[in-house]
């Protein structure tokens, strides 16, 4: 089927990304199958996730199906470019219709992206994970495969203004191997292990980065463990 929304808006977003000059080191992606169904599970610390999450798969040639807030499926521009790309609109209400649509998207070999963490992380460190994504991979019979992202924040995240200025932010993108979800084992006990995943790739991400903070006035975007000035998860909480 033509996807006459999703590749124009895949181009839309790499043109913006050249004239902001980001500098974007994947490495991992053939971890994401060629084909088949598979759940991609990221961390989430920038509005702009789902994008970059995307760019993992295009040396796949695949599409990533995302599962978002449906706000963002009501909203006068970004509403009609979500429903062409086909992504899946999340009810928190009803959330066993996103579920479905999802499972229906990963039995059709479709890739279905999840942020399990649920919500940005202000902290820039991983929060708890739902267990959706396990359950999902379970029930379909698919693999979950996990990536972390890093730089990502320094663009566009909850709290701060974004940085559309052409600043020449790296962004640092790692895949790992696929993990399987067997149906006979307890959706909790897959989620750590996908969740442990992640924050190894993370770790690796973090070393891999290749600037540190300006300045003193330039450590937002640095976890409180690393030395930076962002929230630890104690205040986040506190906060909110």
């Amino acid at each position: 089927m033509a996807e006459l929304v999703y590749r124009p808006v895949v181009g839309a977003a790499l043109t913006l990304f050249k004239a902001l000059d980001l500098k974007i080191d994947i490495q991992g992606s053939e971890h994401i199958p060629r084909t088949g169904g598979a759940v991609l599970v990221s961390n989430h610390i920038s509005y702009l996730d789902f994008i970059f999450t995307g760019l993992a798969a295009l040396p796949q040639k695949r599409l990533v199906r995302f599962m978002a807030k449906d706000s963002v499926f009501r909203h006068k521009v970004s509403g009609p470019l979500m429903r062409g790309m086909k992504h899946i609109p999340v009810d928190r209400s009803q959330g066993e219709h996103a579920y479905r649509h999802a499972l229906e998207s990963l039995r059709a070999g479709e890739i279905v992206g999840v942020f399990p963490e649920a919500t940005i992380s202000e902290s820039f460190t991983l929060k708890s994970f739902k267990t959706g994504a396990a359950r999902l991979a379970q029930e379909a019979g698919v693999p979950l495969v996990p990536m972390a992202l890093w730089g990502t924040q320094r663009v566009w995240t909850k709290g701060r203004p974004r940085n559309f200025r052409r600043s020449h932010i790296p962004v640092t993108i790692r895949v790992g191997e696929p993990l399987e979800a067997p149906a006979d084992q307890y959706a909790g006990a897959i989620t750590r292990r996908l969740r442990e995943r992640v924050q190894e790739l993370l770790e690796a991400a973090q070393r891999a980065y290749p600037v540190r903070p300006k300045g003193a006035d330039d450590t937002w975007w640095v976890p409180a463990h690393l030395g930076g000035t962002a929230p630890t998860p104690a205040q986040v909480k506190e906060a909110g």
